[in-house]
């Protein structure tokens, strides 16, 4: 299995693909983001590793425009950057974990796993669509639309709006999107969670008169009418 690694630091891209090699893991290496580009091209990797300060093109944007060329491959982003807002940013531009150096390698290694077994994991069996006013979602066809109109969701997106519509009524809390959406089994002190909500609810939502998404403060979210 190929991952990507896009880090201009020596030291920590050799500590990565040394840690990573010795788990089995092949990793092509990119220094800039413009190599990175023509490397995702050539052929998707499994997952990408970035750095968002890279020297040229910065890493923030090198996801946004490998998400805007409709390129699914999990995303974890690596940053000395502590602020909740940096890692909000990457979340949103469509990262799909946030790493904050310096960091152990066993985290590391964790998301990576984590990551590539939710990319990996094998649908639910299609019996229907699954349907909320107007509203439907397709499993077989993994698709989404609203009052007809078809929905972009990004592959994490997509999981958390099937989540919800299965669970439809139900108020689901932060832990057990946790668990189901990214497979964490403990809380990793991001707001990850709300960042995917604000997403999905932005694309589901925005723009209809009745909202089907709703927030209860310091309980969870449910997909329901009101």
């Amino acid at each position: 299995m190929e991952l990507l690694l896009v880090e201009d630091d020596a030291k920590i891209a050799d500590f990565i693909q040394r840690g990573l090699g010795e788990q089995g893991y092949r990793i092509r290496h990119c220094l800039r983001a413009e190599e990175a580009v023509l490397a995702a091209r050539e052929g998707a990797p499994a997952l990408a590793i970035v750095d968002i300060m890279l020297p040229g093109q910065d890493g923030l944007s090198l996801v946004q425009q490998w998400r805007s060329q409709g390129m699914g491959f999990p995303i974890l982003m690596l940053s000395a950057r502590r602020s909740v807002d940096d890692r909000v940013q990457g979340l949103r531009l469509g990262g799909d974990d946030y790493l904050t150096k310096p960091f152990a390698f066993s985290e590391l290694l964790a998301r990576v796993e984590v990551l590539l077994r939710r990319s990996n994991r094998p649908p639910h069996a299609p019996e229907h669509t699954l349907q909320l006013a107007d509203l439907v979602l397709d499993p077989l066809g993994k698709q989404a639309s609203r009052a007809g109109r078809r929905l972009q969701l990004q592959p994490r997106e997509y999981v958390l709006l099937e989540l919800l519509l299965r669970h439809q009524g139900r108020v689901l809390s932060r832990h057990q999107i946790l668990e189901q959406v990214w497979d964490y089994r403990f809380d990793p002190q991001t707001n990850v969670v709300d960042v995917l909500i604000c997403r999905l609810r932005n694309k589901i939502d925005k723009g209809h008169p009745q909202k089907l998404l709703h927030t209860l403060r310091g309980i969870g979210y449910v997909l329901r009418i009101d």
